[in-house]
């Protein structure tokens, strides 16, 4: 993050890397993942109420200050679980499976509610809901559904090869393949925060908006990681297929303690944010200043994961 602001003026040039780094990411991840393990659970759907009932709330309670930061908070609630959150649950210790199922159900629930809540959020938006639902998909699909697709065929070939030699071996990362999504990872943040400085220093906002944004989006940020972590250790998922039987990437976590696993997941899925559909969902169809709150997002979400990540490394509860 201190690369990208101090190289923003080099690096935001890379924008044009962002989309096959988050391809390339979310295809290693999901060779992690076997389809016929995913599984919806109760806190996936407790997650998703908690998510609209706050960012309705929000909205509602923030209007009468300043709409433009109203909007801007509501956005931070109602955008979709980040693609890159398995990538971070992974090295803390969390369940990809569930994360993943969480990823999917998330992104497809945000199509649904943002064209039927936005134009109550901004009517002056010329919207339907078939064609912003629409837009979200064309927006989100490929770049979800492509390096999942593709890695499931992977795997599917790979254990059609093995039974056709008569081995039991099956699809699996080795270490190297393994952990090489958290540094596409680490590059795509490098990148971002280059753009976010860049647009920064050479914008007019005002301080209200943007330093009330600022303070919202942590708040938010504390809020759902907070949230997230409460309702995962409550309602701890039941354990199913490969994801339990790996040992675990971080210290802190035992497989066996099933709380502990759907807490960091819960937490992931709840806390860390799709900002830049957020920021594009905001251009698209609310005041373009509200995209302030997403991408004030994107520094408090990645300042608490750096924090989960040195804790974690320490052997650390997150």
């Amino acid at each position: 993050m201190l690369a990208g602001a101090l190289g923003c003026v080099w690096l935001r040039h890379l924008g044009c890397l962002l989309t096959p780094l988050i391809f390339l990411m979310l295809f290693f991840t999901f060779c992690k993942v076997n389809p016929l393990d995913l599984r919806l659970h109760k806190w996936h759907w407790l997650m998703l109420l908690c998510q609209l009932l706050l960012s309705v709330g929000a909205f509602y309670a923030l209007r009468p200050l300043n709409p433009v930061l109203a909007q801007g908070i509501m956005l931070c609630f109602i955008m979709p679980t980040a693609t890159a959150s398995p990538v971070i649950a992974g090295k803390l210790g969390g369940s990809i499976q569930s994360l993943t199922s969480f990823i999917l159900l998330s992104n497809v629930a945000t199509a649904l509610v943002v064209p039927a809540f936005f134009p109550l959020a901004n009517p002056a938006a010329e919207m339907t809901f078939w064609q912003a639902s629409l837009a979200i998909m064309r927006k989100v699909t490929p770049l979800l559904m492509g390096p999942f697709l593709l890695a499931w065929l992977l795997r599917l070939a790979y254990d059609g090869l093995m039974r056709a030699r008569r081995r039991s071996e099956r699809f699996r990362l080795t270490g190297f393949w393994s952990a090489l999504p958290f540094y596409l990872w680490a590059f795509s943040l490098t990148i971002l925060m280059a753009q976010i400085t860049w647009s920064l220093l050479h914008e007019q906002y005002s301080p209200v908006v943007l330093w009330g944004q600022a303070l919202g989006a942590l708040i938010a940020c504390l809020l759902q990681f907070f949230l997230g972590k409460h309702i995962g250790q409550r309602l701890p998922s039941k354990p199913h297929g490969e994801d339990y039987k790996d040992i675990p990437v971080s210290a802190a976590v035992s497989t066996g303690d099933l709380a502990q696993v759907t807490r960091i997941s819960a937490g992931q899925a709840f806390g860390q944010k799709n900002t830049t559909l957020g920021i594009w969902m905001a251009q698209t169809w609310l005041n373009p200043l509200a995209a302030l709150g997403a991408a004030a997002y994107i520094i408090w979400q990645n300042i608490f994961n750096s924090w989960q990540l040195a804790r974690a490394a320490r052997g650390k509860r997150v």
